[in-house]
């Protein structure tokens, strides 16, 4: 997902991919929360789509984050990281999480894009 991130914002500072890494493994490995690639995906779409300030609105990072996590449970049936693991991904598993990575970028694209 950074990859995309360097692609639509031109880079992803070294700060930023730090604060990231915490994300991956489903929080710090832990496996128990969201998938760190829709946790990534999030993140920037508020990068591109976020407000600036209190004064701005929400609705139009909400709409597209939504959209983004509604599309990720259609693909998988879960945003959770162990449910995943449990589906085959991960380093213990049959499929690398590369794999489903690479899938969900496909998916935020898209969702950036407008298709349903």
């Amino acid at each position: 997902m950074l990859a995309v991130g360097e692609h639509l914002l031109g880079s992803v500072d070294e700060q930023i991919m730090r604060m990231t890494t915490g994300l991956a493994g489903g929080v710090g490995g832990s496996h128990e929360e969201m998938c760190g690639a829709l946790s990534a995906g999030t993140l920037l779409v508020g990068a591109l789509h976020g407000r600036a300030g209190p004064e701005e609105p929400d609705e139009p990072c909400y709409g597209l984050a939504a959209s983004f996590r509604a599309r990720f449970v259609e693909e998988w049936g879960t945003s959770r990281c162990a449910d995943l693991r449990a589906l085959g991904y991960g380093s213990d598993g049959t499929i690398p999480c590369a794999v489903l990575v690479k899938r969900a970028a496909a998916i935020f694209l898209e969702v950036l894009d407008g298709q349903p």
